[in-house]
């Protein structure tokens, strides 16, 4: 490889204090001014940031993208390979029609399409490839009314996640000159097709408040229908299955509430029950009847209650599904005689389907060591089918109809992914382990490996962990992880605290006060593959994005000495600062999950105690390669663009250091299907340097 000279950003004076203690930041620079105006218009980032991003991006690229573009190419062929380009999903009906989405070969973006309920011809009515040109097209999912007439679809064109919404005429397949622009991207129909109800932003990037746009209007005139005050909840807006509601829901990531419009005749939302810290809810409707997910009065692991309409309020909430601690529900969806809940017990996923009718219940599940699992039930309520889905890290997806009017245990398979390239699960073994944590506790980890990898310690690794916000990591089918198994590594995911793994408890054990968990667990889960012989210290590469990334720069600083790589994608690695940056859009919503820095002195010096940015030492820290967006909201561009540069002026040891910023995306990279697969091929080639593979 070229030996070009790594940039090294400027130094320049800037301190900050709080609780009495002073934090020099010489790298603060690189947070532009103007970030508000550069998510929508990257051309106005200040030339001196600009040129550092250049020079990292040249740097990356004389130093290892163009010296391992064959292998990357090879990478991408293979994983494309494994995609079957000429695509189609399932139909799901909904009144005379059958809606559907297929993707085409050689295309990077789907088409909207339906067919007649009972048969007949397709007609396109969106091509999502035509509306993206060459451009970055983040498609924010197209909805029909209950006419049948319209259609209204929302993109970003920049990958800031301000989208606007175009209202479609399917008769005549042209779209309104009216564009309900920058909104949040969280839209809905009103029931008599006049109106779209839909998020937008405050000018801090959060989304607040739901308006009302009346089609042919100026949508300067729409109406304000709900607006929060609370900095620290985002607002969405949906409906109930059955359509007899809209709901408005306020939420930071512990504590919701709900309000609903009549969906027939509008008018102003309803409180369901006014926001309790720590308490979380959500809804559907039945005959009258709400059914409500929700965690109130200690039901750690969710129970699902039930409260007339009319009377909505917590006092009248009655048990339907007791609370059983070790037994989490996920997620609820009510049909016309069925309720269906997927719950997680034991680390694995099962739907449970209670008749409303007569209050039996019936339970799904499958056999396989480690597996995921998903439900659905497409537009209408007034139904007795349900949709699943189902894979493994060995097996493809494969969906599923279960016609509850028949036996539940009645399976239909509509459709299992085709790999075109050949894939035979026989030749992959799937194992669920468990590491000891420092404390005791026992983390999940889910093993993939190719039969015949010898697990004497001789096999590189992939550990892949996430650990935030209660958001559980799959086990999963993946068609790119197979790329790094067919080469002799052995591909790992580890459960760690701050998913729901193991139920709420784990989530709170990975939160807060109990953060360094999520470390330590990672941690343990790589030294426990070490012990058993699935690799060895020195072969572990170590990937995570976003809160991952965060996990990537503390567990680096940490154990610099373990790993053979660090991925670290769209990292949030600067903790401390954003948590102290109120005008972030994401700040306020976060510091129920991190601690409030500004308020607390003992948040502080918490966060301050394990942010990857302030904990950067002189380590001898293994290859690391990060990766970035500029118009990123969610990870600002310079937490990654600031943490490079401290650790290029502070690392010791030559070990190779990579920045690559995408100056046309944000916080979910390259757009289109097989741009993003290029972006995999190029952390997997990361990856297999890092260890010592070339090819």
């Amino acid at each position: 490889m070229s030996k070009s000279t790594p940039p090294l950003a400027a130094q320049k004076p800037h301190s900050a204090t709080f609780h009495n203690i002073v934090r020099d930041d010489p790298w603060h620079w690189l947070r532009a001014d103007n970030w508000q105006e550069v998510m929508q218009k990257p051309e106005t980032l200040d030339p001196e940031i600009r040129s550092y991003l250049d020079a990292e991006n040249d740097y990356f690229e004389a130093e290892f993208g163009k010296p391992t573009a064959a292998l990357q190419d090879t990478i991408y062929k293979e994983i494309r390979g494994r995609i079957k380009e000429d695509d189609s999903g399932i139909a799901s009906p909904d009144g005379p029609w059958a809606y559907n989405s297929r993707m085409l070969e050689g295309k990077q973006y789907p088409l909207i399409v339906r067919t007649p309920r009972d048969g007949g011809p397709e007609t396109v009515l969106l091509d999502c490839n035509i509306e993206a040109g060459d451009d970055y097209f983040g498609f924010a999912g197209a909805e029909h009314d209950r006419s049948h007439r319209y259609l209204a679809w929302a993109a970003d064109r920049a990958g800031s996640e301000y989208y606007d919404i175009v209202i479609r005429d399917l008769d005549t397949g042209i779209d309104s000159a009216e564009v309900i622009t920058e909104t949040a991207g969280s839209y809905v129909w009103s029931n008599d097709s006049e109106a779209i109800y839909y998020t937008e932003y405050d000018d801090n990037h959060r989304p607040y408040r739901v308006r009302l746009h009346v089609i042919g209007t100026d949508q300067a005139n729409d109406a304000i229908v709900f607006e929060e005050k609370d900095p620290g909840f985002f607002v969405g807006v949906g409906r109930t299955l059955s359509d007899r509601f809209i709901v408005i829901d306020a939420h930071d990531h512990q504590t919701s509430e709900c309000w609903l419009i009549d969906a027939e005749h509008g008018g102003a939302p309803r409180l369901v029950a006014p926001r309790v810290v720590d308490r979380e809810y959500d809804i559907d409707e039945r005959d009258g009847l709400l059914y409500i997910r929700t965690n109130a009065d200690g039901a750690e692991d969710f129970k699902i209650v039930t409260a007339p309409v009319a009377a909505p309020s917590h006092e009248n909430w009655v048990d339907l599904v007791a609370h059983e601690q070790g037994v989490l529900i996920l997620d609820s969806t009510v049909i016309k005689n069925h309720l269906l809940r997927l719950e997680r017990h034991e680390g694995l996923p099962r739907i449970i389907v209670r008749d409303l009718r007569t209050g039996t219940e019936e339970t799904v599940r499958f056999d396989e060591e480690a597996y995921s699992l998903g439900m659905s039930v497409g537009y209408e309520f007034d139904t007795a089918t349900f949709r699943l889905t189902y894979s493994s890290p060995t097996t493809p997806s494969r969906t599923y109809d279960l016609d509850l009017d028949l036996d539940s245990g009645t399976r239909t398979l509509l459709k299992e992914q085709e790999v075109p390239s050949g894939h035979n699960p026989a030749d992959y073994e799937t194992r669920r382990l468990f590491a000891t944590a420092p404390d005791g506790e026992t983390v999940p980890v889910t093993v993939l490996y190719r039969k015949g990898t010898k697990l004497d310690g001789s096999a590189p690794a992939l550990l892949y962990g996430y650990g935030a916000y209660g958001m559980s990591m799959p086990s999963a089918f993946s068609i790119s992880a197979l790329s790094l198994v067919d080469r002799g590594f052995v591909h790992a995911t580890a459960h760690i605290r701050g998913g729901m793994e193991k139920g709420y408890r784990w989530y709170v054990q990975g939160r807060r006060e109990n953060k360094p968990n999520t470390f330590t667990d990672f941690i343990a889960a790589a030294e426990m593959l070490i012990e058993r012989g699935y690799t060895s210290k020195g072969k572990v590469v170590a990937q995570g994005g976003s809160a991952g990334g965060m996990l990537m720069g503390a567990i680096a600083n940490m154990r610099p000495d373990l790993w053979g790589g660090i991925l670290a994608q769209v990292p949030f690695v600067d903790v401390l600062n954003t948590m102290l940056d109120e005008t972030l859009p994401l700040t306020p919503p976060e510091w129920p999950e991190w601690g409030n820095p500004l308020a607390s002195a003992e948040d502080y010096a918490r966060i301050a105690a394990y942010a990857p940015y302030e904990q950067v030492g002189a380590h001898d820290y293994p290859p690391i390669f990060a990766l970035a967006g500029l118009t990123d909201p969610r990870v600002t561009y310079w937490e990654p663009a600031k943490w490079v540069a401290k650790l290029r002026a502070t690392k010791s040891g030559t070990s190779p250091l990579y920045l690559k910023t995408n100056m046309g995306a944000g916080h979910g990279g390259a757009s289109g299907r097989f741009d993003r697969l290029k972006e995999t091929a190029m952390c997997y080639a990361f990856a297999l340097h890092a260890v010592g593979l070339k090819a």
